[in-house]
């Protein structure tokens, strides 16, 4: 029976074999690969940031003007320095063989949103000696110009005739004015500049007790089209300091600050000077 068993078994498997209905193992199952990322869109390489002495000619040429050659490394030592206990310093003028000059602008009184933009773009560095009387209003307007890092400097409380006021009054003028500057902006400003120029020894004293470290007076002031020279050779010389004016068209004969001061950087650089910073030279 057993040998019955077996020769069957061994005939299934000889049929099966011969009909090619063998007993396969199912493949596994085929996973497909992987889909391929998506294409994705190359982003533009960003242009490259131009060099600042672009940048710089560029923001002149946006405001008519040739650009001004950057200024020379500041001293080392500064050419004018108060003693210790010594008299304030008068001066006009900077000792310096480099040719710069130094853009002063006083009192406060046109506000014009323009000459804030137009300073940013040139970088050209200039201090702002500054009457309350005239600014208390609107003292917001100096902010960003003192964060571009423009000078900060006393012009008075109420922008009088010095000469007129005993020393006393001159210094609550003085002291007055350093107060409500260094309460706004942080410091105490060390330049001063007596309303018109005019000042008598009395302004020395007074402004001595005051922490000032120089008295600022000017060679040359700018006017509505033209400088106006103390010298008689009606040029520029190395370390001249040029005055200029808060003003707007009002007092300009309709022509705008921003104007005026492209028409001043004009007339600098064509006598071959460029613009540094007071506060590195005093």
């Amino acid at each position: 029976m057993k040998k019955q068993i077996a020769m069957w078994a061994a005939l299934t498997a000889v049929t099966l074999l011969m009909t090619g209905c063998t007993a396969e193992t199912p493949p596994p199952a085929q996973v497909p690969p992987p889909a391929a990322p998506a294409a994705t869109k190359k982003a533009a390489a960003p242009e490259p940031a131009p060099a600042p002495a672009a940048a710089r000619a560029a923001a002149y040429r946006k405001w008519g003007i040739e650009p001004l050659a950057a200024p020379p490394a500041p001293p080392a030592v500064k050419p004018v320095k108060r003693a210790p206990g010594g008299p304030v310093p008068v001066i006009s003028d900077i000792p310096t063989d480099d040719k710069v000059v130094f853009l002063t602008i006083d009192d406060g009184a046109e506000k014009d949103p323009e000459f804030v933009r137009m300073m940013d773009e040139l970088g050209v560095p200039f201090t702002m000696f500054l009457t309350d009387s005239v600014i208390s209003g609107n003292y917001g307007y100096f902010d960003p110009l003192v964060a571009q890092g423009h000078g900060v400097a006393n012009h008075t409380l109420t922008h009088p005739n010095l000469r007129t006021l005993s020393q006393e009054a001159q210094r609550r003028e003085i002291c007055g004015q350093q107060e409500k500057l260094r309460k706004r902006y942080g410091s105490a400003p060390r330049l001063f500049r007596p309303p018109f120029g005019n000042w008598n020894e009395a302004t020395r004293a007074a402004a001595g007790t005051c922490g000032v470290d120089a008295i600022v007076l000017w060679r040359e002031s700018m006017q509505i089209k033209n400088m106006q020279y103390q010298r008689g050779d009606r040029k520029l010389h190395p370390g001249d300091i040029v005055l200029a004016h808060f003003r707007g068209p009002g007092e300009l004969k309709g022509r705008t600050m921003t104007e005026m001061t492209a028409t001043m950087l004009r007339r600098i650089r064509e006598q071959g000077f460029t613009v540094a910073r007071l506060e590195d030279y005093v």
